[in-house]
């Protein structure tokens, strides 16, 4: 603990006597989060972790760049993320669903020439692929759907019949999909832990996966993991709208962080897994 403080406190230039406590908050499922409280001024956050913590520094200045509220990087290297503490909860009323609309929808109106990112990110634990693209379904089929499902059936955790399944769904993809008008930047991991808010708005955006993808993607994470409700998908349809088809598209996108998840935890997401991939038809 008095070595974590030490760093924090030379990342942000502070005397390391000046920290008058560590606390540990949620969201340290790979690493560790703390905020680090100041005698002498604000606190801030940080993360510790075997993933390359600077890959989750990009994405936060890429989201930045952009416009998305996300917590300010103070201090970026593998082994240690320094943010903004931003002050929040991750309870949501209908005024908060409809202001992270209007914001992912800013977000998604940031285009660029092909679908993916001029750097490789990572979900969680899991690296994601990023090279640029062309076509949204080769890329989610390749290096979304393919990639995970081969890391999975490298560790055991993905049987061969299940990765069988998966493979027969990539290969189907041109029928089942569409392609957008253009790549959308995203956010790419909008769970609840990673939202907070505070009088009725969103303060920040927390925990990137991000690429240029199809913004249907981003919408069946949400949904996926209950997120946000009707006051967000109303809100989001008057502002880019939704295509047609997207209800049976759902499945094939939830496919992916069902895959990573299976990745990561195994047990019942490969029986969850099994559920969607039967729905589908395979």
């Amino acid at each position: 603990m008095a070595d974590l403080e030490t760093r924090i406190a030379a990342a942000v230039d502070r005397d390391p006597a000046a920290v008058t406590a560590l606390v540990e908050l949620e969201g340290g499922m790979i690493g560790r989060v703390v905020r680090a409280e100041f005698a002498d001024g604000e606190p801030v956050v940080a993360k510790t972790g075997p993933t390359p913590l600077s890959v989750e520094a990009r994405m936060l200045r890429t989201l930045s760049a952009a416009g998305l509220a996300v917590p300010e990087v103070y201090h970026a290297s593998d082994d240690l993320l320094v943010m903004e503490h931003v002050e929040g909860c991750s309870e949501f009323t209908p005024a908060v669903e409809r202001d992270a609309a209007e914001r992912l929808a800013r977000l998604h109106g940031h285009g660029a020439e092909a679908f993916g990112l001029s750097f490789d990110t990572l979900t969680g634990p899991v690296r994601q692929p990023n090279p640029w693209t062309d076509s949204w379904i080769e890329f989610f089929g390749e290096h979304r759907l393919d990639h995970v499902a081969r890391l999975a059936r490298e560790d055991g955790a993905l049987s061969e019949e299940r990765f069988d399944r998966v493979m027969e769904l990539t290969s189907d993809l041109d029928a089942l999909l569409s392609e957008p008008d253009s790549p959308a930047l995203i956010h790419g991991d909008v769970w609840r832990t990673n939202v907070l808010a505070d009088a009725g708005r969103v303060r920040a955006f927390l925990d990137p996966a991000t690429y240029y993808a199809h913004p249907e993607v981003e919408l069946a994470y949400v949904r996926w993991t209950d997120t946000f409700g009707e006051p967000f998908f109303e809100r989001y349809r008057e502002l880019r709208g939704i295509e047609p088809g997207f209800e049976e598209r759902y499945d094939v996108y939830v496919c992916y962080p069902l895959l990573v998840h299976v990745h990561v935890f195994g047990g019942r997401y490969g029986r969850k897994l099994d559920r969607t991939l039967a729905g589908l038809g395979y």
